[in-house]
């Protein structure tokens, strides 16, 4: 018998049509457009304004669309694994709130918090459960409503974010495709340097919490970024050489859409081609776990059966990692 392992069999996406521009910002905050796109490289982010709907009308939205291309019968998903920062409530999860809301009713939902890097532990979760045998459809669903924990008033964390919605199928194979490998790692240091200060047992809401402003995305750009450069990189070059894969080898590096010279960064220490590097932070930002599977909906037609990707994010805490796949389709 040969041995099953997993792959991404399809992918699904959506994007708020509200377009935010650097320039419109810029009427909002002290900053401009000059100053956003030579630091970070973005141009506008899509805002969902609806103030009534949270992460799980982005993410129905994003399987809705997945469900229509694949013909997917929602009684055939077994499992629903959904990563956010930006639930719609502390419980019950948001992967629950999705299933409801596209007829999904003999699923077991949970939700990942895993910051930026959701979507990677969430392929590693799913590919474990398909390769155990138990599991046979299993949907990933990364949805942010970054824009409700975005402070409008504080011109280095506002221009960043954006909101959207992206989601994978994942099924059982036994050919050479799918699922290869990842590398995820945790440590504390990154803790004080990005969080949201209040909100949480620990800090409960109160008037002093929201007088403060303390429930908005706080970060220490700097410490950021010297974390993510390195370790993006790091994970990067490392399942790459235990693979064997070189930079000429890979079809495409698809890293976490944070800030271009992050990106350039972990380009320059894999050696590989800028052509082979998916980028679309101009157009969308920083959308925290959406950012990677909203890649693999945009570029979805480019990609080739047994194409080499691989997948590399940072996120709060900090957490970080890369994944390797083989395109399956």
């Amino acid at each position: 018998m040969s041995q099953i392992n997993a792959v991404i069999t399809g992918v699904g996406g959506y994007v708020p049509e509200y377009k935010l521009t650097n320039d419109e910002l810029s009427r909002m905050v002290d900053t401009s457009d000059e100053w956003i796109t030579t630091r970070v490289g973005i141009k506008e982010r899509r805002i969902l304004k609806d103030a009534k709907q949270g992460a799980s009308y982005l993410g129905a939205k994003a399987v809705e669309d997945l469900f229509a291309k694949k013909a997917v019968n929602p009684d055939e998903i077994e499992m629903v694994i959904c990563t956010t920062s930006t639930p719609d409530h502390l419980f019950p999860s948001t992967a629950s709130i999705i299933a409801k809301k596209v007829g999904i009713k003999n699923a077991f939902c949970y939700d990942i918090q895993a910051a930026c890097t959701g979507f990677l532990v969430a392929l590693d979760a799913a590919s474990s459960y398909i390769m155990s045998g138990r599991y046979k459809k299993i949907l990933i669903v990364s949805a942010e409503k970054m824009s409700a924990i975005v402070d409008y008033t504080d011109r280095s964390t506002c221009p960043l974010f954006g909101d959207g919605a992206g989601c994978a199928l994942v099924e059982p194979t036994t050919e050479d495709v799918g699922f290869v490998d990842a590398i995820l790692r945790n440590d504390g240091v990154g803790y004080m340097h990005l969080h949201m200060k209040a909100g949480g047992s620990a800090r409960p809401a109160s008037h002093e919490t929201v007088d403060n402003r303390e429930h908005f995305v706080y970060q220490e750009g700097t410490h950021v970024y010297k974390h993510a450069v390195w370790n993006m990189a790091e994970t990067s070059a490392e399942i790459m050489q235990k693979h064997g894969v070189t930079a000429d080898d890979l079809a495409w590096l698809i890293p976490h859409q944070a800030n271009l010279r992050i990106i350039d960064a972990v380009v320059k220490r894999t050696n590989v081609p800028y052509e082979k590097v998916c980028i679309n932070i101009q157009k969308y930002g920083n959308t925290s776990s959406v950012s990677i599977p909203l890649i693999l909906w945009e570029w979805e037609k480019q990609f080739k059966k047994g194409d080499k990707l691989v997948l590399t994010a940072f996120g709060a805490g900090f957490i970080w990692g890369s994944v390797y796949i083989k395109w399956g389709y």
